[in-house]
């Protein structure tokens, strides 16, 4: 079978001109690509000794666990202050709250969480069993996550 190498299509816009990356053939030039992501390349086991996992499991956690509490912490605060702005707002008398209708809304909002909630549990199950079957096919790096997550919460 024959295929044809188009050359990377270009949009020209009025700020800067895109280039359109084409993922499979980048795939197919470079074999590091398909070994570590292609569909064939079976679990982490197979390819890379336990210490080198270890090592990827454990800094690619540190950095998830990290930027995980650097994003809380800034949103913890943008809520907080918020939160405050519109108190002392509501206090000066600049703005005035409904709290009924806040109440309103937010048994409103309540009970159609509960209806999703209903409707996404077999969906919920699906994934929950896809993560577990990851981990146990790849419980080495997989435990390494997990210990550079913590150690990127804790630092």
């Amino acid at each position: 079978m024959a295929t044809r190498n188009a050359p990377p299509q270009e949009y020209e816009s009025d700020d800067d001109s895109y280039e359109v990356l084409d993922l499979t053939e980048y795939a197919r030039r470079h074999h590091w690509w398909n070994r570590v992501f292609g569909h064939s390349s079976g679990p982490m086991v197979e390819k890379y000794s336990v210490a080198t996992q270890i090592v990827m499991g454990g800094v690619s956690g540190w950095c998830a666990g990290f930027l995980f509490q650097k994003v809380g912490k800034l949103a913890a605060t943008a809520v907080g202050g918020g939160f405050l702005l519109l108190q002392i707002a509501s206090h000066s008398g600049y703005v005035q709250v409904d709290w009924k209708r806040v109440e309103k809304d937010v048994n409103k909002a309540k009970r159609q969480i509960k209806k999703r909630a209903n409707k996404a549990a077999p969906e919920i199950n699906n994934i929950i069993e896809e993560a577990t079957e990851f981990v146990k096919q790849n419980i080495v790096i997989s435990s390494g996550f997990v210990g550079g997550f913590l150690l990127g919460l804790a630092s």
